[in-house]
């Protein structure tokens, strides 16, 4: 049984702490729902540096719900374009869109409303409710439960629902009616600022008197999880096809990884495949294309959560087959000086410049 620390010294000590230490972001200057709910998406598995910049950029395009709900789709991703996780954003539109046709624009303030929006979780929901609206729902994502099972020696495998459900109900115990949404930013503060993975500023901590790993002196053993395997590796082989000084990219599907995103023509080997013959297949497949190899334009690896990918850009002519016979994924053919105009994703950006380093 996990013996509950006193939630009023818990919460009194952290508010106070975060109201010297907390960092400035422009969401926190704002109680507007539709902007602290941008932020959270954005957030997610991204640092705050890298967030900053991406979120002012869209706040200036797309400042309310109406703006974005109207927008095309390749004018938001090509704002989102290096941000990552595209799932995210068409997750966003897909909901903004049903607060502007089901509820005038206005984010509901109900959470069980909230929550069945398109890509809307339990943390989500809790970090804009509690923050926008003042609902008490606390939240549990990395830095939290790194801090909750410091505090608590909780030892359970915390990739399991259980161990997360247990720290759930450890934040609930400890949140306050009055300020939950301060509260829960200051205990993800805290594990972002001084429990950090490695190295936590357990001195500098104000709750290290209340913290039962830190008394024991085991506090690396928290939070345990089993060691992550091994992360697959794949060979992709793309296609430079230039004429009359444009060269071919193709649309990614709407659904699916990296949807809507432009992209040079190819993809993943399959078997014993290599990179060269996955990217003749996938022309032939995709585009109905013939293409003759000239040489390699460029290379690059790229890392996603849960696998690895290593490209190979072959230059490329098309073959017997002409223009008006691509069939399949939408296909258009640009400048190298019309790269901006498109969002593409990170690693393609990575193989432009070399290719093409004189506009990128």
């Amino acid at each position: 049984m996990v013996v509950p620390v006193h939630s009023d010294a818990f919460a009194e000590k952290l508010l106070s702490w975060f109201g010297a230490n907390r960092r400035a972001m422009p969401w926190r200057e704002t109680k507007d729902p539709y902007m602290i709910w941008l932020s959270e998406v954005m957030l997610q598995q991204t640092q705050v540096d890298t967030v900053i910049p991406y979120y002012q950029r869209f706040i200036e395009v797309f400042p309310d719900p109406e703006s974005l709900s109207k927008a095309p789709e390749d004018d938001v991703l090509k704002l989102w374009e290096g941000l990552g996780y595209y799932r995210r954003c068409h997750h966003f539109i897909a909901a903004v869109r049903d607060v502007c046709a089901d509820y005038g624009g206005r984010i509901p303030d109900d959470p069980h409303i909230f929550r069945r929006l398109p890509g809307v979780g339990d943390y989500t929901t809790a970090a804009v409710m509690s923050i926008a609206y003042g609902h008490v729902l606390p939240v549990v994502d990395g830095n939290v439960i790194r801090v909750i099972t410091r505090i608590y020696r909780i030892a359970d495998d915390t990739t399991k629902t259980k161990t997360r459900m247990l720290i759930r109900d450890m934040m609930a115990a400890l949140i306050p009616s009055d300020s939950p949404g301060d509260f829960n930013q200051a205990v993800m503060e805290l594990g972002a600022l001084v429990c950090t993975p490695k190295k936590p500023l357990c001195g500098e901590c104000p709750l290290n008197d209340l913290c039962r790993a830190f008394q024991h002196r085991d506090i690396s053993l928290y939070p345990f999880s089993p060691k992550k395997m091994k992360i697959p590796q794949y060979p992709v082989g793309l296609a430079l096809i230039m004429k009359d000084g444009r060269f071919l990219i193709q649309k990614r599907p709407s659904k699916g990884h990296l949807a809507g995103l432009w992209e040079l023509p190819g993809g993943k080997a399959e078997g014993d495949e290599s990179a060269e013959t996955a990217m003749l297949r996938k022309c032939r497949e995709e585009l109905g294309l013939t293409v003759e190899v000239c040489g390699m334009a460029a290379q690059a690896s790229h890392v996603y959560s849960h696998f690895k990918i290593h490209v190979s850009v072959f230059s490329c002519t098309v073959g017997a087959q002409r223009e008006k016979d691509l069939k399949h994924q939408p296909f258009m053919w640009i400048t190298p000086s019309d790269i901006p105009s498109y969002a593409f994703p990170a690693v393609n950006l990575k193989l432009f410049q070399t290719i093409f380093p004189s506009v990128m």
